[in-house]
């Protein structure tokens, strides 16, 4: 099993961090006090720009759950599309070599699915197997790469396309000026990832390169449901992020790791490079301190939140993607790719280039 293509896409709209906190200021419906507050909040994010799927202004007349999820539908058809053509176009790969398209989200809803509305649009086979999952939250780039890990491991000769699309700046509350809504408003992004893993037998036949998806690990928190999430209202979502997160991760990451590697005669020192979900500064220190590692460690996760924020499910893929195009490790380097989201939950990849 083997990742052979990776993508990213994004809206047309791009703005930096000022250029955000201006427009917030004004935002909320009942005002903000003390703008201070927004301003200390949004400098602490480690983030310098992000993607929007409009500009700022029209975010005043979304104010409606049905008004931004049509918002959600439009934009992900066009980064869906613009992901699905640039994997396909990349490999060469003809369309009736996929066996299953996985869509994964959790800043929309669509019924047709995304990826029912895109093998229509983009005229792909009416036999392709569609997967919707929602609800994993910052997990679901990881968890959707091992779903579609398994999926080839059962049909070695067929190919599997990850799709996550999130668009979280249609979750905002204008009514909410809770801390974890203010956070949220300074750390989170818009944005597209996309991933094609092929099966042994087809990666053979067409001769494709890539890491090995040798195993993954899915690991539930038992009564850790609301350390974060959504709450589901007729507004639309409000956003649950406890700052138990960097505790949680610290109890659990570390040993979740090393029994994932033990299992497979490996220990830590053998990883020769992380992929990290970017969750933000906080988390990122917090996976650090877990597994004795340095920030230079999660320097491209890093880098990533920086330049895009954090996009939810779609932001360990960005990292993802990042290594295959610019920072291939030597041949025999073992990765490991990890995220975390709610439930409160883990998944960890081990990929061997």
């Amino acid at each position: 099993m083997k990742i052979v293509a990776t993508t990213t896409a994004f809206p047309p709209y791009y703005f930096t961090q000022d250029e955000v906190l201006t427009a917030l200021k004004t935002y909320w419906d009942k005002g903000l006090e003390n703008a201070a507050v927004l301003e200390r909040l949004h400098s602490r994010t480690g983030v310098e720009g992000r993607y929007f799927c409009r500009p700022l202004h029209e975010y005043y007349a979304l104010d409606t759950w049905g008004k931004t999820n049509d918002v959600w539908i439009e934009t992900a058809e066009k980064l869906g599309e613009q992901a699905i053509a640039a994997l396909l176009g990349e490999t060469g790969l003809q369309p009736e070599r996929i066996g299953t398209i996985l869509s994964v989200s959790v800043t929309g809803i669509a019924c047709p699915s995304i990826e029912a509305r895109l093998i229509n649009k983009m005229k792909l086979p009416a036999h392709i197997k569609r997967t919707p999952i929602f609800g994993l939250g910052c997990v679901a780039g990881a968890s959707g790469l091992g779903r579609a890990a398994d999926y080839v491991r059962a049909y070695p000769d067929q190919a599997a396309i990850l799709l996550s699309i999130e668009l979280c700046s249609l979750t905002w509350q204008r009514d909410n000026i809770s801390v974890p809504n203010l956070i949220s408003s300074g750390l989170f992004g818009d944005g597209c990832g996309a991933v094609l893993v092929a099966g042994a037998d087809l990666a053979a036949e067409m001769g494709f390169e890539g890491p090995d998806i040798v195993a993954s690990q899915a690991t539930l928190y038992p009564d850790s449901h609301d350390v974060m999430g959504w709450d589901i209202s007729e507004k639309g979502f409000r956003i649950v992020l406890s700052a138990d997160v960097p505790t949680v991760v610290k109890q659990h990451l570390g040993h979740d790791v090393d029994d994932f590697l033990a299992a497979r005669g490996l220990i830590r020192a053998d990883i020769g490079s992380w992929i990290m979900h970017t969750g933000g500064p906080k988390v990122l220190e917090a996976n650090a301190e877990a597994l004795g590692l340095t920030r230079e460690d999660f320097a491209l996760s890093w880098d990533a939140l920086r330049r895009a924020g954090n996009l939810s499910s779609a932001s360990v893929l960005m990292v993802l993607n990042d290594v295959m195009r610019e920072h291939r490790p030597p041949k025999g380097t073992r990765s490991l790719l990890v995220a975390m989201g709610p439930g409160f939950c883990s998944e960890m990849l081990l990929l061997e280039w």
